[in-house]
């Protein structure tokens, strides 16, 4: 059997190109992708070079980044981290999993994939294929409105309207949270009415402003910035209220250009918290309770019971040999480009 792989030989060099296909082990599942997104964050940072992890390697054990002393960093193959397949092969001993089943997961955009059972969850019966590739970019939404610890009532600005921006209003407004979406892209912002917002801000019209003539001056009891934009988080810090919480969820690059900490941060004692949705304890305040795994879950019933619909953010799907292309697209950043998603 073939097997194709995404494999990125430097920045913006990507290509589709044959792999050794892996035998099955025990306790493992072959699985044949469907659909593979590409995430318009973290797998954007690896095709432009700017990912911390190309020029050091992270240290499990002192959870900090240290100077690399691995291989050379390129070529990177296989990435990505939001599939859904069908099972084509299931190891002797393993239970609950069969030939011809759906199930999403990560395993990299790639044709064909070994991996273990328990990482090869089965998609909610009846639910399009497509809406699985966006278990991961939910949990990361879910992630930071965890992190946000907002409740009923509550003013919540929303910092960015990508896929996991969208899908954090989505899931702040399920939560109860009166949402403020903000963005420089009109059908972006449109999209965020679709889902919850109650009023939408173009980025570029003072957000903080906007919040605060919202709630009588006081600004948002929460903010989530979740485009990675150094001045759109300070922009979050602004436009929240004394002693309020702004949640850091997007993956910020490079110096930190354009955050003024010596400003609103300082003097309104802003509470800023990073949510991360791997390693341990994902949200702040929610140790023992809320794991990865429970989070991706928690999206996927919510998408399975009708609470959220993410289909409608698919704005591309291509072949995956046309990966060049895709990337291409979303390095573009244009406004009408949302989940891109490559078709095995």
């Amino acid at each position: 059997m073939s097997n194709w792989v995404v494999s990125l030989a430097g920045p913006r060099h990507v290509r589709l190109e044959p792999c050794p296909t892996d035998r099955l082990g025990p306790g493992q599942v072959r699985v044949r992708t469907r659909y593979s997104g590409i995430s318009a964050g973290t797998e954007l940072t690896l095709y432009r070079g700017s990912n911390p992890r190309l020029r050091k390697d992270w240290d499990a054990g002192s959870r900090m980044f240290v100077p690399r002393q691995a291989a050379p960093a390129y070529p990177v193959v296989g990435f990505g981290y939001e599939e859904v397949g069908e099972i084509v092969e299931v190891a002797p001993d393993v239970a609950g999993r069969r030939p011809g089943q759906l199930v999403w997961g990560i395993w990299g955009h790639r044709a064909d994939a070994v991996l273990p059972a328990t990482a090869a969850h089965p998609l909610p019966p009846g639910l399009d294929p497509l809406a699985a590739v966006f278990a991961r970019p939910g949990a990361i939404a879910l992630t930071a409105v965890l992190a946000g610890d907002m409740h009923l009532g509550d003013w919540v600005g929303v910092f960015g309207q990508g896929v996991i921006g969208l899908l954090g209003t989505r899931l702040a407004a399920l939560s109860g949270a009166r949402v403020v979406a903000v963005d420089r892209m009109p059908g972006r912002l449109a999209h965020a009415v679709r889902l919850g917002a109650r009023r939408v801000v173009d980025a570029a019209d003072s957000p903080a402003a906007a919040l605060r003539a919202a709630t009588d001056g006081r600004g948002a009891d929460v903010c989530l910035e979740l485009s990675g934009s150094y001045p759109a988080l300070h922009e979050a810090i602004r436009a929240t209220a004394h002693a309020g919480r702004v949640v850091a969820a997007g993956f910020y690059q490079g110096y930190a250009h354009g955050l003024e900490l010596g400003e609103e941060f300082h003097h309104n004692r802003i509470q800023l918290v990073a949510a991360q949705v791997s390693g341990p304890d994902p949200a702040p305040g929610t140790a023992g309770r809320w794991s990865g795994t429970r989070i991706a879950h928690t999206f996927m019933d919510l998408v399975a019971e009708g609470s959220v619909d993410p289909l409608p953010l698919v704005s591309h799907v291509v072949d995956a040999g046309a990966v060049a292309d895709a990337l291409a697209l979303l390095d573009r950043g244009d406004g009408d480009v949302l989940q891109v998603v490559l078709r095995f």
